[in-house]
């Protein structure tokens, strides 16, 4: 299908409204599965958030649904659920799944590559079979994908408030793009007349220099550290004053001290099952953070001109090296895909084969999880194994893509911060 919406020429308009097409046909498609087969279509997540909805528009708490651990704000969403339609969810995220599309057409455009090349990039999202299925079934995710397409759409444009307060709404909704701060911080442009003065100076001082260049509080940087704090700050004091300490237990504190040990990809999930009755299981929970945050910074310190790659890098690493590792997460890393691929050079081949090998990992650890959470089969260890083989496929994956980064980077400049 990609292949002829390209060859065409059509407008991304018009992709934007066969790809909604598609999307309804999947929902309504999704009605029939529900009513005439067990395994059903919609998410079970859309469920709890309709229940979340209900108890909104009764002016209770959402958080008196078991496992609603999502922001307020969501429920209030999808109060039309309750008055209007049961549909009307699941169509809201398909809408968003497109303006995500959109948001990735503009991205690649901003950074100075053709129509042709910003229509592929957004085709690539809006008829992706697994961003349609999501969508469709219920799934919010495409809000957060929309979120963090604003920050940096923002962010390329220089609107530095306008990121900002995207990245504070971002945060709220879901914790992980808060990893973004760093790189994001680093590169708001320093004013001209220091650049100037940098370049007047020797080089004796050149380390101290970055430093300063990395860390100084500019105008801008202030704005966008100051904006951040208070968008933030405000919408968890409302949520907080309309819901309490339920609010905080389960839209924040839940998602870091999280445990899961059956539908979990982390190979870490194993050791801290075993480990889970021990004094100190809190605080091997807290360490297993340690590699992220490093990586992390490193990457900060090394991508952050190419703002792009390095949130797309920040995003895998995050879900790759998490404690917690679903298949929901793998959303947060895809939406930033379509941004990157025009400035990584790679062979038709060689992007199969990583696409495929990524896919058998999957498959791969879904086999023993079955056996172990529908057949009761003890396969804790082959789950282990499996998502093991998984983290070293993500890995391999990044390297492939800085490598093939770092080729490009030498032929052409990338747009810089």
């Amino acid at each position: 299908m990609l292949g002829v919406l390209t060859n065409t020429k059509m407008s991304i308009g018009a992709c934007s409204l066969i790809a909604f097409l598609v999307r309804l046909l999947l929902i309504f498609y999704g009605e029939i599965q529900d009513r005439l087969m067990v395994v059903k279509y919609t998410d079970i997540d859309y469920h709890v958030f309709t229940d979340a909805a209900r108890f909104v528009m009764q002016g209770q708490s959402p958080y008196q649904r078991a496992t609603y651990r999502y922001t307020p704000i969501l429920a209030f969403m999808l109060t039309p659920n309750i008055w209007l339609s049961p549909l009307f969810g699941k169509l809201l995220f398909c809408v968003f799944d497109i303006v995500a599309g959109l948001l990735i057409y503009d991205i690649i455009q901003i950074q100075s590559y053709s129509v042709s090349t910003a229509t592929k990039g957004a085709l690539v999202w809006l008829f992706n079979p697994l961003t349609a299925a999501v969508s469709s079934r219920g799934n919010a995710e495409s809000i957060m994908a929309v979120l963090v397409l604003l920050v940096l759409r923002c962010l390329l444009k220089r609107q530095t408030k306008l990121c900002a307060l995207f990245l504070a709404v971002a945060v709220h909704f879901k914790i992980y793009p808060f990893t973004y701060c760093l790189p994001i911080y680093f590169c708001v442009k320093l004013p001209e007349k220091r650049l100037i003065l940098r370049k007047l100076r020797t080089k004796r001082n050149n380390i101290q220099e970055k430093f300063l260049d990395l860390f100084c509080p500019t105008k801008e940087r202030i704005e966008l550290v100051a904006v951040f704090i208070v968008s933030f700050a405000a919408l968890t004091a409302v949520m907080y004053q309309m819901y309490g300490d339920d609010f905080l237990s389960e839209a924040y504190f839940y998602h870091v001290t999280r445990r899961d040990v059956r539908h979990n990809f982390s190979p870490l999930f194993y050791m801290l099952y075993l480990t889970s009755e021990w004094p100190s299981s809190f605080l091997l929970g807290l360490l297993v953070f340690v590699p992220q945050v490093i990586l992390l910074v490193a990457f900060s310190l090394i991508y952050y001109r190419d703002i792009t790659f390095c949130c797309f890098a920040h995003t895998l690493i995050f879900v790759t090296f998490n404690k917690v590792c679903t298949s929901q997460y793998f959303l947060w890393y895809l939406t930033l895909l379509p941004v990157i691929l025009p400035a990584t050079i790679m062979s038709i081949k060689e992007g199969l084969g990583l696409i495929t090998a990524w896919f058998l990992a999957q498959a791969l650890w879904l086999l023993p999880a079955y056996y172990l959470e529908f057949e009761g089969i003890d396969t804790f260890l082959f789950i282990w194994l499996a998502g093991l083989v998984f983290f070293i496929t993500n890995v391999y994956i990044l390297v492939r893509l800085i490598l093939t980064r770092e080729t490009f980077k030498e032929g052409k400049c990338l747009k810089a911060c």
